[in-house]
């Protein structure tokens, strides 16, 4: 396939959990390089090309246009979720945002997902956030990929509407919210890598809370907590017993 869009490896990962012949959305699309890239490679999938701006909506109808792509790929100018109808995609991407924004494009476009199969959210920060979302909304985790480009370290989650599994358990659900419960089973360099460093910056955080005029002890209490998951993770030792 003559496919000369280069998408960056976070995106490359993110596609990669679409199924062939999708019938997706692309919400916060820019250029709309994602769903041309997707219907370049597979001549049996549509997409909705979603943005917020006037400014990369012009520019993915001229990507759009380019590829001749105009019948397969549609790009909707709008907030979220909201560029959709009821019922009209089975799966979602969102990619390149906060996990805090990703929820919220979820939270409020809730009435939309009637009929999604799939939702795949690549969280820039902050990825708990959005498994939590997806946990108490039945969408099951049911993949997780990590990896390191240009000096940032990005999270890619694939929640089914449908799965036969739970990833987390009882006990140690809170951890696995932030860690993520597959990627803490297979604690990759990378993995190791990302909380090393999030445990460099947390420890600075305690440190300046504890110096303030009124320290947050309750808060003081969780961030340590999660400081010493973190000590944990980037060892080789188990996780938690068998």
């Amino acid at each position: 396939m003559n496919n000369n869009i280069k998408l960056s490896n976070r995106l490359l990962t993110a596609v990669s959990y679409l199924p062939n012949g999708a019938n997706f959305a692309d919400i916060g699309s820019d250029h709309a390089y994602l769903p041309c890239y997707v219907c370049l490679s597979d001549p049996t999938a549509k997409a909705i090309a979603g943005e917020v701006n006037k400014g990369p909506y012009e520019s993915a109808k001229a990507t759009i246009h380019k590829y001749h792509l105009d019948e397969r790929v549609e790009v909707r100018l709008g907030d979220g979720l909201e560029v959709l109808q009821d019922n009209e995609v089975n799966q979602i991407v969102i990619a390149g945002m906060g996990g805090s924004l990703i929820k919220t494009i979820l939270e409020n476009g809730k009435s939309k997902l009637s009929r999604v199969e799939r939702i795949i959210a690549q969280p820039n920060v902050d990825a708990r956030n959005v498994r939590r979302w997806f946990y108490e909304n039945d969408y099951i985790l049911t993949h997780e990929a990590i990896l390191d480009e240009n000096d940032h370290i990005y999270e890619v989650l694939v929640a089914n509407k449908v799965s036969d599994s739970n990833p987390y358990s009882k006990e140690f659900m809170e951890k696995e919210l932030l860690f993520g419960p597959f990627l803490l089973k297979k604690k990759s360099t990378v993995f190791k890598e990302k909380w090393t460093l999030e445990h460099q910056k947390l420890d600075r955080v305690i440190a300046q809370m504890r110096n303030a005029s009124k320290p947050d002890y309750a808060k003081i209490e969780l961030f340590e907590k999660e400081l010493a998951w973190m000590e944990e993770v980037v060892k080789d030792e188990k996780q938690h017993p068998e």
